[in-house]
């Protein structure tokens, strides 16, 4: 067994190498019956995170492969989205947007800009916020035309939904709503990869959706689904829980971050969600259209919908198929069909400060992380050896 004294098991070494034994133990037995190969699917980006930077591929037994899921809310926001905030930017509406959406390339130049912070650069519009709400109070200081992109999963639409059940929004204020739902982007990713053995399932996502989203998911496919927490050992117990439902070939939902994942979720939560939106098929960048993935506005709030209120209609499902630069490979690497390193723009043409494919830009973007970790060369070496 691989040495794991690194500093995220300092205080847990005995933990973390019991595991690891399990894990061994585990997939000698599962091997016994001609298994060789076995694909855990980490689904977000935190999780991709946990796995790279603390170096989990490399004490794991060879064989048990980790790839990345399409858990990268930035990553996988439609170019269209940011081509149109970036027009009003340009036009003078002032676009309230998260710190990562700010660097997110668009595929389509505006006026010869490709992204939110070079419409900043030539005077567009454009204000960093950390939350809707200080969206909110600086659009009511200023009583400035405003709108806010509102990417996200399922943790960031109560928040979304709240403040406008109490009527918070000020009177010029409108939301370009793509909002992504992440069940129906797991099944997507399996069916597209061809292959997964077991899925680590969004812990922060799962606060809301509760246990429960996953269970139809886990059924269909017979896919053990462990929804895991974010530190190692969070996950090396979630990998132990895969291997022992493959191993006993008893699939099912387990939750392993029981400090904040319920079997129902936030049931307040959801409501509020419902109550202001409604599920759609929407596009994901680099996938194509998902059946019923995204969020709209329902009919009683879409006086608050940006793009309705500015007349920019969103483009048919045929239409989206510019959604990723040329050469760029982010569609393949956000359901796991290739590494990052795979993608011959990685650490070169694409990088942590020029950013060409959107995987590069948020700390959740798996190549980001791969290129931040400073593992990519590990891995690129260890790539090209399978090769040979």
């Amino acid at each position: 067994m691989r040495d794991i004294t690194s500093k995220v098991f300092r205080s847990n070494r005995e933990l973390a190498a019991k595991l690891i034994k399990i894990i061994e133990a585990l997939w000698r037995n599962i091997k016994l019956n001609g298994v060789e190969q076995l694909k855990i699917m980490n689904f977000c980006g935190t999780h991709e995170y946990t796995t790279t930077h603390y170096g989990l591929r490399s004490i794991l037994p060879e064989g048990i492969d980790m790839v990345a899921g399409p858990g990268c809310p930035v990553c996988v926001t439609p170019s269209f989205y940011v081509e149109s905030a970036i027009k009003l930017a340009l036009e003078g509406v002032r676009v309230y947007t998260y710190g990562d959406a700010y660097r997110l390339p668009a595929v389509k130049k505006i006026e010869g800009v490709r992204s939110l912070a070079e419409a900043r650069a030539v005077g567009g519009e454009v204000q960093i916020v950390y939350s809707l709400l200080d969206a909110v109070k600086d659009a009511v200081k200023d009583k400035k035309e405003s709108v806010f992109l509102a990417i996200g999963f399922e943790t960031t639409y109560p928040v979304y939904a709240s403040t406008i059940i109490k009527d918070m929004v000020p009177e010029d204020f409108r939301f370009i709503v793509a909002g992504r739902l992440t069940p129906p982007a797991a099944e997507y990713a399996i069916n597209k990869v061809g292959r997964v053995d077991g899925i680590i399932a969004p812990g922060h996502v799962s606060t809301i959706i509760g246990g429960e989203a996953w269970k139809p998911l886990s059924e269909k496919y017979n896919i053990p689904t462990v929804i895991s927490g974010f530190e190692p050992l969070d996950v090396l117990i979630s990998i132990v829980e895969i291997l022992r439902q493959i191993d006993e070939r008893r699939p099912r939902v387990v939750i392993e971050y029981t400090r904040a994942v319920s079997w129902s979720g936030n049931i307040a939560a959801k409501k509020m969600i419902n109550q202001v939106f409604e599920e759609c098929d929407a596009a994901w960048r680099g996938l194509g259209f998902i059946p019923k993935s995204g969020y709209r506005m329902r009919q009683q709030y879409q006086e608050l919908d940006a793009l309705r209120k500015y007349g920019i209609a969103e483009p048919s499902p045929a239409d989206w198929s510019y959604d990723l630069s040329p050469g760029c490979r982010c569609g393949e690497v956000i359901i796991g069909k290739i590494k990052p390193v795979e993608c011959p723009l990685f650490m070169k043409k694409c990088t942590p400060n020029t950013p060409y494919g959107p995987c590069m830009v948020s700390s959740e973007g798996a190549c980001s992380i791969w290129a931040r970790a400073g593992t990519f060369r590990f891995h690129r070496k260890q790539l090209h050896s399978s090769l040979d």
